[in-house]
Order: C-alpha cells, then sequence, then structure tokens
C-alpha cells in the first residue's frame, strides 16, 4: 500500500517539464504545417498529425528517449507536411496522390452505389449527410460530393434552391453579425458592450419580452437593429424519434 501513495516528486516534476517542452514543439509544428492541418484534414493530414501527436506523447511520457531526438522527428513530419503542400499546390498530379479527391455519390438524382463502397459508405450516412446539409428529402438533391477532407458537399435541384434576393431582384439591406449577449443563462458583458448597451438595457428588454431573469435563457443573440432573438433552454421538450 506504501508504494501506491509513493509518489517521486522528481520524475513527476521531469513529466510536467517534458509535457510543456512538448506542448512547445507541437505548438511550433502546427505553426509550419499551418492551419490547414487543424480545419481540413485530408488522408495525408491526417496520418501527419497522429504521427506527430506519438511523438509528442513520446516526448512527455517516456524518459528513455532523449527530448532533442523526438523533438527532431516532430520538426522533420512539419517540415515534410509544409514541403508536400507547397508541392501540392504546384502540381495536380501530387495533389491528388497526397490529398486525393472528390467522388461523386449522387449524379442527376441517383445514387452511384459503386463510388459508395469506394468511400466506405453506407447508404444511412449518406442520408444523414444529406440532412447535415439541409436536405432531408433526397429527391431534392442533384448532386453530392465527398471532397478529398471526407466533407460532403450538395447541390439541391433547380426546383429546390432558395429564392435569392438577386432572382426576385429585390434591394435588401447589407448583412450583419449578431453579437451573443448570453450563452447558457451568463450575460456576455464584452459583446454587449461592442453593441453599445449595457446590462440595464439587456434586463429591461427581458422583461418587455416577459422574462424576469436569464437563468433559463440557452442562447440571446443582438443584432445592429436591436432586435433581440432569445432561445429558452426547453429541456422538458419531447423530442421525436429520427427515421432511419
Amino acid at each position: 500500500m506504501e508504494m501506491i501513495y509513493k509518489v517521486d516528486m522528481i520524475e513527476v516534476l521531469e513529466v510536467i517539464i517534458r509535457s510543456l517542452l512538448s506542448l512547445a514543439t507541437l505548438f511550433i509544428a502546427t505553426k509550419i504545417i499551418g492551419k490547414k492541418q487543424v480545419s481540413e484534414l485530408s488522408l495525408f493530414d491526417y496520418v501527419i498529425g497522429i504521427s506527430i501527436g506519438n511523438f509528442a506523447a513520446e516526448i512527455s511520457l517516456s524518459n528513455d528517449i532523449q527530448y532533442v531526438n523526438s523533438f527532431v522527428a516532430v520538426m522533420v513530419f512539419g517540415i515534410i507536411s509544409y514541403l508536400v503542400s507547397i508541392w501540392s499546390l504546384k502540381s495536380m498530379r501530387m495533389r491528388r496522390f497526397f490529398l486525393g479527391k472528390p467522388t461523386m455519390l449522387i449524379q442527376d438524382g441517383h445514387i452511384i452505389r459503386k463510388n459508395l463502397k469506394k468511400v466506405r459508405m453506407n447508404v444511412n450516412e449518406l442520408l444523414q449527410q444529406c440532412r447535415t446539409n439541409g436536405n432531408f428529402d433526397l429527391n431534392e438533391v442533384e448532386y453530392a460530393i465527398m471532397e478529398s477532407n471526407g466533407q460532403i458537399s450538395i447541390l439541391p435541384k433547380a426546383e429546390n434552391k432558395p429564392v435569392t434576393p438577386k432572382d426576385t431582384k429585390l434591394k435588401v439591406d447589407k448583412s450583419f453579425m449578431c453579437a451573443n449577449v448570453i450563452i447558457d443563462g451568463k450575460i456576455i458583458i464584452n459583446n454587449l458592450l461592442n453593441m453599445n448597451k449595457d446590462e440595464a438595457w439587456l434586463e429591461k428588454e427581458l422583461k418587455v419580452k416577459g422574462y424576469n431573469d436569464y437563468s433559463n435563457i440557452l442562447l440571446a443573440t443582438l443584432d445592429p437593429n436591436e432586435k433581440l432573438t432569445i432561445y429558452e433552454d426547453n429541456r422538458a421538450l419531447k423530442v421525436r424519434d429520427i427515421l432511419e
């Protein structure tokens, strides 16, 4: 029992130091690779990310491996990823080899079964991706394409495309970003101040809308026209099962 609670503080300190060095190494490698590594993982980026993560774990926990060796390994993978990204920009052939190419899943409203097998996707997963893109009726989809990073791009049929102001030749006002002034029942003071409003104004508007407090408000947004939109925390709402 004594061995369980016995802690080697020097070893703990060494792990902390190596973890901090690992974090610094990962940050430097990510800066070299660029934001694409984080936001759009291709197959090659995924392999690079796993490898760098493994090296970082070795830096943190393995006392048998010198930090310099792991640091060099991470930097080598980071530089290779950077060079591949530059090479891919200049060569279409290399881009297809390292990053892959899009795959057609739905064409002219028809599901391409062989391409579903090619990307290892079943019909249920395709339906899920269509719903995620806002298409709950597959009959409304003209084309569906799996991009090289695994995301699904969908083009609706012409009759199902949303009407735009350009189609109706209407003059519309410029769009503006809304500010999130309440999140999870808490007022976001900085966002409120950026909209030239204060907490007293917000509480007054909430009372006008019938809210004596904001503890039950999941989200409240404010646009430049002073329109306050409130989304309640409806935990008691009965949710219907999704059809497969």
